[in-house]
């Protein structure tokens, strides 16, 4: 597979600052990084989905990467999504996405699909927060009840064993570093939000409306835990798929993580084929294609 170039721009959105990673042509993706970090550390998972034919557009969100941080009044989850809609409009993004978000951003995900269904194609949640569930000892509990301190000790395990932290280390910094030194508050302020997240009863009106979503989690996360990941499933009506991997699995082998995807962007670009085939006056009634492989076999929300 031939590498993609990943190009570093930079725009206005909301009359702010903004940067972002464009790579390839075709389908567009957009790709929500997670807490603390910006485009940069997800170069290899970029020119991973862009080589499947398609336009990957990654941005720092506000508050990382030479982002401009959002104003006091619009920072939220809806906030960030109201952004990236922004940040589409600025790009002349027309046509719906594959939206793709790790961890904090697979929350803003969530509210971008759910604000602004129009924009989005699909959802592709990977390790995400928002599930808002923990298990304290026998009891389940809200995450936002987590300690801090809890947080901490479970962070370790997302970087060993020592063959994964000689990968994600290194790439994790590029971003991490630059971030706590330009915009420390930025830090804390967005980990205060992503912990109190809570996107299920998005979900659910998602699974209502239709919306393909797609759920993946990492069995060694000790930042999302499983019972977090479980509630997003219920929600969302999926089954969801575990693999193999930490809280920053698809940074230690982006490979595996287009493979994992792979169906997921297969099912989006026939989708998107069918419509550019159908008359002009009959595009807007197409069914969306849901698999073209086996199909999921869908949750009932009390199950």
């Amino acid at each position: 597979m031939s590498r993609v170039a990943v190009v570093d721009r930079r725009t206005f959105v909301q009359g702010r600052v903004a940067c972002y990673s464009v790579a390839g042509a075709g389908l567009p993706v957009v790709l929500l990084h997670g807490w603390a970090l910006a485009q940069h550390t997800y170069r290899d998972v970029i020119e991973t989905i862009a080589a499947q034919g398609c336009q990957v557009i990654a941005p720092a969100m506000p508050g990382f990467g030479g982002t401009a941080d959002l104003p006091g009044d619009s920072f939220s989850l809806g906030g960030y999504a109201q952004w990236v809609a922004d940040l589409l409009d600025s790009l002349d993004i027309e046509e719906a996405a594959v939206v793709v978000g790790h961890s904090f951003g697979g929350g803003v995900a969530v509210r971008l699909a759910h604000d602004f269904r129009s924009r989005v194609r699909s959802l592709v949640l990977v390790n995400s927060v928002g599930g808002s569930s923990w298990r304290s000892g026998r009891s389940l509990r809200s995450i936002a009840e987590r300690p801090l301190w809890d947080w901490g000790l479970h962070f370790p395990s997302d970087v060993w064993p020592i063959r994964q932290a000689t990968r994600v280390l290194p790439v994790v910094a590029e971003d991490f570093l630059p971030n706590l030194i330009r915009n420390p508050r930025a830090i804390v302020k967005v980990a205060n939000l992503a912990r109190r997240a809570d996107v299920r009863s998005e979900l659910e009106s998602l699974r209502d409306s239709g919306m393909s979503i797609s759920i993946i989690w990492g069995t060694r996360d000790g930042i999302i835990p499983r019972e977090s990941f479980e509630a997003l499933c219920i929600a969302s009506g999926v089954e969801g798929t575990v693999v193999e991997g930490s809280h920053s699995w698809l940074l230690a082998d982006p490979k595996k993580f287009g493979e994992v995807i792979t169906n997921d962007v297969r099912v989006a670009q026939a989708a998107r084929d069918l419509e550019k085939s159908a008359p002009e006056g009959k595009r807007k009634g197409l069914r969306r294609v849901q698999s073209l492989t086996a199909p999921r076999r869908r949750k009932a929300a009390g199950e």
